[in-house]
């Protein structure tokens, strides 16, 4: 995996995560170790880029104009696709992946590049570091999530507030919930000029895509107060949207706006079917 004295980037197996360079494999991904994550069955591995790009190939998807997915096969980690929007004002990669090889950087070129990065939280930064090299574009991640930053880069901005314009009808938008800085994109010229999210799993597409759901961990199954799903939604009220693209390729839920609504509205009911834990006397 490394030759000694030689500094590497090594990627977490787990959730696929780049760290900084170092001559020998962390101790433990932080990302992991995080509740809302977790340390895989046999323990904490790593790879590498360059392993990376011999086992895996790249799977490019058009989603509808202007719009490309970028994931790889076999799937890696958590599994996310990037996505790729196009707009007049230069081009945004929507979250991140682990790999990037000859295939992706073609894609990414023959569409015209890239003029920034975002990410929605921490679980995808990915390789951020190595896509932000690679076209020379800076990467936004929301400040309130900057000690999740593993690889520390001058290509790195770190946004504050609820909303930042990158161009004209592209706007991140902070939620939180399931992250502090859970960031969603609001596209304004998607589906026809009728909007769309792009989620990354802030808001989760479930099996169900008449719905999405809300949680502090998707895999140990924490879920949020009631309360902050409330707040979320009513953070989207202003911005109109006919299509959510989650993290996955297939994650699509058309009628999203009032999907949204009715998805808050149930998850607010269930939690208040839960009765209160007891203590044992």
């Amino acid at each position: 995996m490394s030759r000694p004295g030689i500094p590497v980037a090594y990627v977490c197996a787990t959730c696929g995560v780049q760290h900084a360079p170092s001559e020998s494999p962390p101790e433990r991904c932080a990302i992991c170790v995080d509740e809302r994550q977790y340390v895989g069955e046999g323990g904490q591995r790593w790879t590498t880029l360059d392993e990376l790009r011999t086992r895996h190939r790249a799977d490019v998807r058009e989603e509808e104009p202007g719009l490309t997915g970028l994931g790889m096969e076999p799937s890696f980690a958590i599994g996310q696709r990037a996505l790729l929007v196009e707009t007049p004002g230069g081009n945004l990669l929507w979250d991140c992946i682990p790999l990037l090889d000859d295939d992706l950087l073609e894609a990414v070129r023959s569409r015209g590049g890239l003029a920034a990065i975002a990410i929605s939280h921490p679980h995808y930064y990915s390789s951020l570091v190595e896509w932000s090299r690679a076209f020379d574009a800076p990467v936004y991640l929301h400040a309130a999530d900057r000690e999740w930053v593993m690889r520390p880069d001058p290509g790195i901005v770190l946004w504050e507030g609820d909303s930042r314009e990158l161009e004209p009808g592209v706007t991140l938008l902070r939620l939180g919930g399931h992250f502090a800085g859970g960031t969603v994109l609001h596209w304004t010229s998607g589906q026809g000029g009728r909007g769309v999210l792009l989620s990354g799993d802030i808001l989760q597409v479930v099996a169900d895509r008449r719905f999405v759901s809300f949680m502090y961990s998707y895999p140990n199954l924490i879920p949020l107060p009631g309360r902050t799903v409330e707040e979320m939604v009513a953070a989207l009220e202003p911005y109109p949207f006919e299509r959510i693209y989650g993290a996955w390729y297939g994650r699509v839920v058309d009628g999203a706006k009032d999907a949204v609504r009715r998805s808050a509205a149930r998850y607010v009911a269930a939690l208040a079917r839960v009765p209160p834990v007891v203590p044992h006397a």
